[in-house]
This record gives structure tokens, C-alpha cells and sequence, in this order.
């Protein structure tokens, strides 16, 4: 088996292609997007045996403070050959030059949580995924009073400029077992939405909610960040933005709008409940030393 890093348009599209294929229920980035992340503190590989490809990975810098993450994946039909831990194995190589003493892994089937058992990993969290099903157009409530919803492509340079202190707080606020650290770079690369929508007030963000459009299934989108600023919540700010984005969603022809929410976080649980979401999945997250 060789691993080798993606450098063409041909080894993304293979990478993409493994993880559309064990991953089929949520969104794959594009070509552009996973280029346009690119770093040196972002490895992305493809497995092959001979001219077949029977996997991929990746591992960079989590979002979690001084840790890594690392995902490697296999093709059904060839696991159990060794070729996932000869993927982790060149992942955990990865992380080591990073210079982080924490490993980060997810698995949300039994055969990922067992294999990363196998090789130490334990579990830190848990994520709840809900499903919002679009049969018709969805109903928005009033706009909260002194509030003003726009888009960050009709307001060019307010994501940015929203990072510090609204994006900071809003990351701050995840109900995880260590603190997450997201610089501004990956703020405006990672966790804006298309659309992204922004409630203000006095020209200063208090809210958000977006949507991840997936080009690849055309028909379904994943919620985006969508959070509210501590001296403006319960006054039905994200209820009215993320009704919003549904809203959107029925207008542009999608048919499914799903999230994922972390376990601790019941209010964004229940609201998603409220509005009509499902609970469709469960996603454990987990994490070891670099050496265990």
C-alpha cells in the first residue's frame, strides 16, 4: 500500500470521493474549498493499493486547544487489512510535528468507536445530530425588536470584524471537555456560512445562523454556527435565525437542513426540538495523548 499527500485535482477528488462514501450523510467540501484550507499544518492523503484507492485521511491542528485531529478512513469493502492503522499510524506522524500532546478522533458507528478503543482512544464528548425535514414553506416569526437580520455577502469584512468579541464568546460557550481555540484565520475560512445570516444591533453582531450548502446532494444543507450573544439571548434572536435559514432552505429547493449539537448543550437541543427537528444520530468524540 502506498500513502502519498494530495497534490492534484485527481488525488482531492479521490480523497473526496472516500469520504462521500463513508460518509454519505453529511457534507464533502469541493476541490476549491479543501485547496483553498490548505496549510502546512493540514495533511490530506489517499491510501492506494496498486492503482486502487481504498482509503484516505486527515490531520491537522484542532479546533481544541493543543491537540491534533486525526481521521482515517477506509473503504468498506477493505477494511480489516491493516490499512487503517497504517493510515493512523501517518496521521499521528503528522500531528507529532505539530508539536501538541493531544490526539482527537470521532467515530459515530460501533466499528470506528471499537478500532479507536483499539489504539487508546477514550471518550471526551458527545454530539447529537437533529434533522429538520422541509415539506413546504417554512413560517418566520417577527423580527426581535431593535434587531436588523443581513448576510455577511451583503456586508463584506463583518464576519471578520465580528470575530473578536462576538466570535470569541460564541466559541467559548461549547459544552466540550477542553477549550476551544479558533484564530481568526480559521474563523473566516471554517465557520461562515453561504448564506451566513446576522442579526445586529447598533451595527454590531449579536447573532448568527447559516447554512453549509453540500453541491454534492443539492437538496440538503447543514446548519452553520448559529449562536447569540450572552446579553441577548431570550429575547428570541435564534429562534428568528434559524427560521430564517429554513426559510431560505424551502425557498431554494432543499429538502433536509441538519446540525449537529453537542450532548451538554440541551437549550440548542431543545430549540431545535421546538422548531421540528429529529434527533437522526449520535457522534462520539475522542481523544488520547500523541503517545499514549
Amino acid at each position: 500500500m502506498e500513502i502519498r499527500p494530495c497534490v492534484t485535482d485527481a488525488d482531492y477528488e479521490q480523497w473526496r470521493q472516500v469520504r462521500i462514501a463513508v460518509v454519505p450523510y453529511e457534507r464533502t467540501q469541493s476541490i476549491e474549498e479543501l485547496r483553498a484550507a490548505a496549510s502546512p499544518e493540514r495533511l490530506l492523503v489517499v491510501a492506494r493499493q496498486g492503482d486502487e484507492v481504498v482509503g484516505s485521511g486527515m490531520a491537522a491542528r484542532a479546533d481544541t486547544a493543543q491537540a491534533g485531529s486525526v481521521i482515517p478512513r477506509v473503504l468498506p469493502e477493505h477494511r480489516r487489512r491493516g490499512y487503517g492503522t497504517a493510515l493512523l499510524e501517518r496521521l499521528v506522524e503528522h500531528v507529532e510535528t505539530l508539536g501538541v500532546p493531544m490526539l482527537r478522533a470521532g467515530a459515530d458507528d460501533e466499528g470506528s468507536l471499537a478500532f479507536a478503543q483499539r489504539f487508546g482512544f477514550t471518550e471526551v464528548n458527545r454530539e447529537v445530530e437533529q434533522t429538520f425535514r422541509i415539506t413546504g414553506p417554512v413560517d418566520v416569526s417577527p423580527v426581535p425588536e431593535g434587531i436588523e437580520v443581513v448576510t455577511a455577502g451583503d456586508r463584506p469584512g463583518l464576519w471578520a470584524a465580528a470575530y473578536d468579541p462576538f466570535g470569541l464568546e460564541a466559541v467559548a460557550g461549547f459544552a466540550v471537555d477542553s477549550p476551544l481555540d479558533v484564530t481568526p484565520e480559521r474563523w473566516n475560512a471554517e465557520w461562515q456560512g453561504d448564506p451566513m445570516f446576522l442579526a445586529l444591533h447598533d451595527g454590531e453582531v449579536v447573532g448568527c445562523a447559516g447554512l453549509g450548502l453540500d453541491p454534492d446532494h443539492p437538496a440538503r444543507a447543514e446548519n452553520m454556527l448559529t449562536a447569540v450573544r450572552s446579553d441577548w439571548r431570550g429575547r428570541s434572536v435564534a429562534v428568528h435565525l434559524k427560521q430564517v435559514t429554513l426559510a431560505w432552505a424551502a425557498e431554494h429547493g432543499l429538502t433536509e437542513v441538519y446540525t449537529w449539537t453537542q450532548d451538554g448543550n440541551a437549550a440548542m437541543r431543545t430549540l431545535n426540538a421546538r422548531l421540528g427537528y429529529d434527533t437522526t444520530g449520535v457522534g462520539v468524540q475522542l481523544a488520547r495523548p500523541v503517545r499514549p
